[in-house]
């Protein structure tokens, strides 16, 4: 009797459990329904930076058209095949999908989960400034994209809205943001470029504000010349204030040219000879800081678009192929460069001389790369590097290549706006060297009546189209 007893008593209490556990057998635990804002927010900022860092040539190949690397037994990509891999449409949805899809998300989330109004206004402030830095790169790489009718997941065919139309207002809603930071909390911890330290994000917006009024400088100069002395006074001003995306030394959270060099075990890049031939005719102080040793124990590069021997070239230094090798989403150097442009232009309200902000930016490259004070003023005296004020788009747009050697996209982008250095496309290329790219075949099939309508207005889908911000 006693051991019925204790059997029913089990199956009650069995019963009693699965009952209580009913309801939850449908929840799955490692993918929930629901996350709070700041996990997206985290997640957006993460795929940003992996996007803008990573040498996978499915994705990002902005090192090879800008000649900082060249590949070795796989060429294609060097030699601008950009639609065999369907390079376009992984950029566009990677940008749409994995950064912009996820802050949206954010912004929708933090009203009804932060109850501190100022921690709350910092937190979309915060999610602007990274959506108008992430729409930069759309307008940028493929001209008109969707903008106003974009991430609404019931609208599947946006239209493509003029890039200097929703450059002004990207530029807008940047001043907006500007204007609702205050001193107080915004997303801690899970802020990975700035720890959420508000003062930071107010000189990373401003900065950026900076770089947006000199993409509009070749097309409106006023409206470049009021935006550029509104915003100059509030940015970067050292080292200390650079926006790096910080990785950790184990994965999955690494960076993304060592999961691509070196845990892949893959060997297909190398530095080019345009870039190791302009820094050894210079003794730039950077050679040993971005590139390793060749075979020969000095520094060489391989040919652009050439079969290259991965063991007789110079490769990526091994800084740039660690693990925890941050990536520079903005920094000091850059602002100075965009300050000595403004002032190049006759930019009223933006302080100090074109020549002194040139050797600032020159001077914080080397030194955030490493090198010395030092060294960056010897290297400034050498006849190839010191300011022309007769050409500054040439003093300005070479050194500014040089500083962005990882920053394949802004490279790019700075190379296409002021036509320096003088890149010249390998002979087995497929085009010239790439003004924008082609809109995805994801658009052309799904979305074709806006794919025909954008492509028309930017003058035609193809590689050779100038962009809006690319005048002369």
């Amino acid at each position: 009797m006693k051991k019925i007893l204790i059997y029913s008593g089990l199956v009650c209490i069995l019963l009693s459990s699965c009952k209580k556990d009913l309801t939850s057998l449908n929840v799955d635990p490692k993918n929930p329904s629901a996350v709070p804002a700041y996990t997206l927010f985290t997640y957006a900022q993460k795929n940003l930076s992996d996007n803008l860092a990573s040498p996978n040539v499915n994705l990002n190949i902005f090192r090879l058209i800008t000649q900082a690397w060249t590949e070795t037994t796989y060429t294609d990509e060097s030699n601008y095949d950009i639609s065999t891999r369907n390079i376009p449409q992984n950029w566009f949805h990677s940008f749409y999908r994995d950064v912009l899809r996820n802050l949206e998300d954010a912004r929708n989330l933090i009203p009804g989960e932060v109850v501190d109004p100022i921690k709350r206004k910092n937190q979309l402030a915060i999610v602007d400034v990274m959506k108008v830095y992430s729409y930069h790169y759309l307008f940028t790489t493929f001209g008109n994209v969707p903008y106003s009718e974009a991430l609404n997941l019931e609208n599947t065919q946006p239209k493509y809205d003029d890039a200097k139309t929703a450059y002004t207002s990207l530029m807008t809603t940047l001043n907006t943001a500007i204007g609702n930071m205050a001193a107080g909390e915004s997303f801690g911890s899970a802020d990975i470029i700035y720890g959420g330290d508000i003062a930071m994000w107010k000189k990373f917006a401003n900065s950026l504000k900076l770089k947006m009024a000199l993409m509009m400088a070749d097309y409106d100069a006023a409206a470049a010349a009021t935006a550029a002395a509104a915003a100059s006074t509030g940015v970067f001003t050292s080292n200390a204030d650079n926006a790096k995306f910080a990785y950790l030394g184990a994965p999955p959270n690494t960076n993304p040219v060592w999961v691509n060099l070196v845990q892949s075990g893959r060997k297909d890049f190398v530095v080019t000879s345009t870039i190791v031939n302009q820094m050894t005719a210079n003794s730039d102080p950077r050679i040993p800081l971005f590139f390793t040793t060749d075979a020969g124990g000095g520094y060489s590069g391989g040919i652009p678009g050439a079969n290259n021997n991965y063991a007789t070239f110079s490769k990526p230094s091994l800084t740039i192929q660690a693990e925890a090798f941050p990536y520079t989403l903005m920094d000091y150097a850059e602002v100075e460069f965009l300050l000595a442009e403004a002032v190049a232009r006759g930019f009223a309200g933006v302080s100090g001389t074109a020549a002194g902000h040139y050797a600032n930016a020159v001077t914080a490259s080397i030194t955030d790369w490493g090198g010395s004070t030092g060294a960056a003023t010897t290297y400034l005296t050498q006849p190839g590097v010191v300011y022309n004020p007769a050409n500054y788009k040439q003093s300005i747009g070479t050194q500014k290549w040089l500083a962005m050697f990882d920053r394949g996209h802004d490279a790019w982008t700075e190379w296409r706006r002021l036509d320096y250095p003088a890149l010249v496309a390998p002979p087995t290329a497929l085009s010239t060297i790439p003004k924008r790219f082609t809109y995805p075949v994801s658009e052309q099939n799904l979305n074709k009546s806006n794919y025909d309508a954008a492509s028309a207005a930017v003058g035609g889908d193809n590689v050779a189209t100038k962009l809006w911000f690319d005048k002369f």
